[in-house]
C-alpha cells in the first residue's frame, strides 16, 4: 500500500521528511489570518533581521549589521558566546624551498627564473611561523571588506605591501583560468610541459586523487637535471622547479604536501612569466583563505603564510617583531625579521591586540625602502584582483592611513562578480589606471607621516559597524568589566602620545640598519628625549597629528594653517652642574618658615644642633642656553 501523506493524499514515492524553510514556511501561513490585510502581514524578512538584532546584541557584534552581515557565521562570534578554537594549523614550505637551491651547476635554469620576477621567493619565505600570532589576525579578517578589524580601524594587506615585502610583479596580466582542470587534462598539461609518460602522469594524480602534483615528486624527478643536460630536459626542469616555487609560496594549499597541475600553463612560455601580476594573483589567493580561515570549523591556513607574518612584522614591530640589523634595503622586507614563535598563548595574543592602541602602529613602514623600491601606481587601484577562480576585491579607500591620508568614512563594499566573468574582470584589471582612487576620494594628506590620523566622526561609524574586541569581558584574563566600557578610549593621555611621538623616531633609525652615520643616530635620540620632556599638549585619540621626526619633510606654516614649529629642549641637567654663571638668572630664595611653624623632634642624634630658621635656603635654578654654533 503507498505510504499516506500527511496532507491525506497518497503517493508512491516514500516519503521525505520536510526541509527547514518548509517548515518555517507552514508557522508562518499558521500565524497569517486569510482576511487579513496584506499590508499587515509581517514578513518573513523582517522577522529575521529582528532576530538578527537580537544576537548581535548578545554576541558583542556590530549594532548595525549593514556591513558585516555573516557575522553569526563568524568566530568572532562563536569566541564570544564561549565556543573557542586552538590555534590554525600552518602551511608553511620555508623548509621544502632549501631542498631544491639553484648552484651554479644549475644556472641557465636560474637565469629564467631571475627573468620571471620570482626569483627572490627562493630566499625570503620564513622557516618558522606563529601559531598564536597568525591566528589571533583571522579572528580578525573580515569577508566583507576584505580588511583586519583592529580596536581604532581597518587595516588589510596592499598591493604596496606584496611589492615591498616581497620584491614581485603587481603589475601585468592577470593570472585567469577558464574554468577547472580536470584530472585527464592534468595528465596531458603534465605529458606535454614536463615530458613525463602517461603512466607517471595518471599514477601521480590518482595518489593526489584531483589535478594535483606532490611537490616531492617534482624533486624527485628533476632535481638533478644541470646545465649538461639535454636542452629539453633543462626546460622541463625550470618548469618544474617554478611550479615547485609558487606551489611552496604564493598558492600554497592546505593539502600541504602538492601544488595545483593549472598552475603549469603559466610556465608554457617562458619568456613570457614576467608578464604576470603574481602578486596581485598572490593576494586573492591569501584573501580567500584568510576568509575560510574565519569559519569555525576550519583548522587549517593556507596562503603565503611569510607574507602575512611579515606584514604583521612591519605594521606592529613593538608588540612581535625582531629585526635583523644586517638587513639592507636592496632586499625584500620580508628579510628584515627574525621569524620567531612568540611564547605567548592564543588567548593572550587576542587581549593584547584587544588593548591595541593606535600609537602601537607603524602605519608607513617603507618610507627609506623607496629608494631602492618606489611606491607602485597600482597600489591605489579600487576593484576587484584574481587568481584562477578565486575573486576577491580590493579597498585601498578603507586603508587610507596606510598610505599616509586621513582616514574618512569608506564607502559600502562591493560584491565580486562571479568567476565565470572572467573577460569583464581581465579588460577591467587591464585599464587599472582608470580606476585608481582620485584626489577627492584619496583626500587631505596626514599633517605628520605615520600620524594614524582619521576624521572625528570616524571611530563613531566604526564602533556601530565593527567588531572591536575578540575576547570576551567574562573570559578575560583578571577581568569583569563590561566589554564596551573596555575598550580603547577616544583620547589619549599626553604621556602615551609622547611616547608614540618617540618610538615614532625611534622605529625610524632602527629601520635603516647599520648603514647610517653616528650624527644620524645622535640626532634621533636626541629628538625622541625633546619629545619626552617637552611641554605638555592636548591630544585626540583618533583625530590629532604627532609632529613629524626629523627624518621626514614637515610643511611649512606656509601651506598649513594649523602648523606650529616643534619646541626643542635640551637635556636636563646632570647630577654634577657646572657653577652658575653670570648669563644665569638670580638664585631663588625660598623664605624662612613662619613663626608658627614647628620642625618635628630628632631622633636621629639628639646632640644636633637645631637648624636655624632664619638662615635663607638658596636654590640655583639652570637656564636653557641656546647651543651655539
Amino acid at each position: 500500500m503507498p505510504p499516506r501523506t500527511r496532507g491525506g493524499y497518497t503517493s508512491s514515492a516514500p516519503r521525505r521528511r520536510p526541509t527547514g524553510s518548509e517548515r518555517r514556511r507552514r508557522v508562518q501561513l499558521r500565524e497569517v489570518e486569510p482576511a487579513a490585510d496584506p499590508d499587515s502581514v509581517e514578513h518573513p524578512q523582517h522577522d529575521r533581521d529582528e532576530h538578527e538584532e537580537v544576537f548581535e546584541g548578545a554576541s558583542g557584534g556590530p549594532i548595525d549589521r549593514c556591513i558585516l552581515r555573516s557575522f553569526d557565521k563568524h568566530i568572532a562570534a562563536k569566541i564570544w558566546l564561549g565556543e573557542d578554537r586552538a590555534p590554525l594549523k600552518l602551511v608553511n614550505h620555508g623548509a621544502k624551498l632549501q631542498l631544491w637551491e639553484l648552484d651554479m651547476e644549475r644556472s641557465r635554469i636560474y637565469e629564467t627564473v631571475h627573468r620571471s620576477g620570482l626569483a627572490s621567493l627562493t630566499s625570503c619565505s620564513h622557516r618558522v611561523a606563529s601559531r598564536p600570532m597568525l591566528s589571533a589576525f583571522c579572528e580578525r579578517w573580515q569577508p566583507e571588506t576584505t580588511t583586519f578589524h583592529m580596536p581604532f580601524g581597518e587595516m588589510t594587506i596592499t598591493l604596496d605591501d606584496v611589492a615591498s615585502i616581497l620584491h614581485i610583479p603587481v603589475t601585468g596580466s592577470m593570472i585567469s583560468f577558464s574554468q577547472p582542470l580536470h584530472v585527464d587534462d592534468a595528465n596531458a598539461l603534465l605529458v606535454e610541459l614536463l615530458g613525463t609518460t602517461d603512466v607517471d602522469a595518471s599514477r601521480e594524480t590518482e595518489q593526489c586523487r584531483s589535478p594535483s602534483v606532490r611537490l616531492l615528486w617534482l624533486r624527485d624527478h628533476f632535481s638533478t637535471i644541470t646545465d649538461a643536460s639535454f636542452d629539453d630536459d633543462v626546460v622541463f626542469a625550470t618548469r618544474a622547479f617554478l611550479l615547485h616555487l609558487v606551489g611552496c609560496t604564493l598558492f600554497a594549499d592546505k593539502s600541504a604536501t602538492s601544488v595545483a597541475v593549472v598552475y603549469l600553463e603559466l610556465f608554457r612560455d617562458l619568456s613570457m612569466v614576467g608578464s604576470y601580476a603574481w602578486g596581485a594573483a598572490c593576494l586573492a589567493y591569501l584573501y580567500r583563505q584568510l576568509t575560510t580561515a574565519t569559519r569555525f570549523e576550519v583548522r587549517q591556513l593556507g596562503g603565503y603564510v611569510t607574507l602575512l607574518q611579515a606584514w604583521i612584522y612591519e605594521h606592529f614591530p613593538e608588540m612581535f617583531s625582531s629585526p635583523d640589523m644586517s638587513y639592507t634595503e636592496s632586499r625584500p622586507r620580508a628579510l628584515r625579521w627574525r621569524p620567531h614563535v612568540i611564547p605567548d598563548s592564543l588567548q593572550s595574543v587576542r587581549e593584547r591586540l584587544d588593548r591595541l592602541q593606535i600609537s602601537e602602529v607603524c602605519w608607513e613602514p617603507y618610507e627609506y625602502h623607496r629608494a631602492e623600491h618606489p611606491f607602485p601606481d597600482i597600489a591605489w587601484y579600487s576593484g576587484c584582483i584574481k587568481c584562477g577562480q578565486v575573486v576577491e576585491p580590493y579597498h585601498p579607500e578603507r586603508v587610507l592611513r596606510q598610505f599616509g591620508y586621513i582616514q574618512t568614512i569608506p564607502p559600502r563594499p562591493f560584491t565580486p562578480p562571479r568567476p565565470d566573468r572572467s573577460s569583464l574582470l581581465v579588460q577591467y584589471w587591464e585599464r587599472w589606471t582608470d580606476h585608481l582612487l582620485t584626489d577627492q576620494s584619496r583626500g587631505r594628506r596626514c599633517l605628520y607621516s605615520g600620524s594614524g590620523e582619521s576624521v572625528p566622526e570616524y571611530m563613531a561609524w566604526y564602533d556601530r559597524i565593527s567588531h572591536r574586541i575578540v575576547q570576551p569581558p567574562q573570559l578575560r584574563s583578571g577581568s569583569t568589566t563590561d566589554a564596551r566600557s573596555s575598550m580603547p578610549s577616544h583620547a589619549a593621555s599626553t604621556s602615551d602620545t609622547r611616547i608614540a611621538r618617540a618610538l615614532t623616531s625611534l622605529r625610524h633609525v632602527i629601520s635603516g640598519g647599520r648603514d647610517q652615520s653616528a650624527d644620524y643616530f645622535w640626532g634621533a635620540l636626541n629628538e625622541a628625549h625633546d619629545i619626552l620632556s617637552g611641554p605638555d599638549e592636548t591630544t585626540a585619540y583618533h583625530s590629532t597629528p604627532s609632529p613629524a621626526p626629523a627624518c621626514h619633510s614637515t610643511p611649512s606654516p606656509a601651506t598649513h594653517p594649523f602648523f606650529s614649529p616643534p619646541t626643542f629642549v635640551y637635556p636636563p641637567p646632570t647630577s654634577v652642574d657646572p657653577p652658575p654663571s653670570s648669563d644665569d638668572p638670580p638664585p631663588l630664595v625660598v623664605p624662612p618658615p613662619p613663626a608658627s611653624f614647628a620642625p618635628p623632634a630628632p631622633t636621629s642624634d639628639p646632640s644636633a644642633p637645631a637648624p636655624d630658621s632664619t638662615t635663607s635656603t638658596t636654590v640655583y635654578v639652570r637656564s636653557k642656553r641656546k647651543k651655539k654654533t
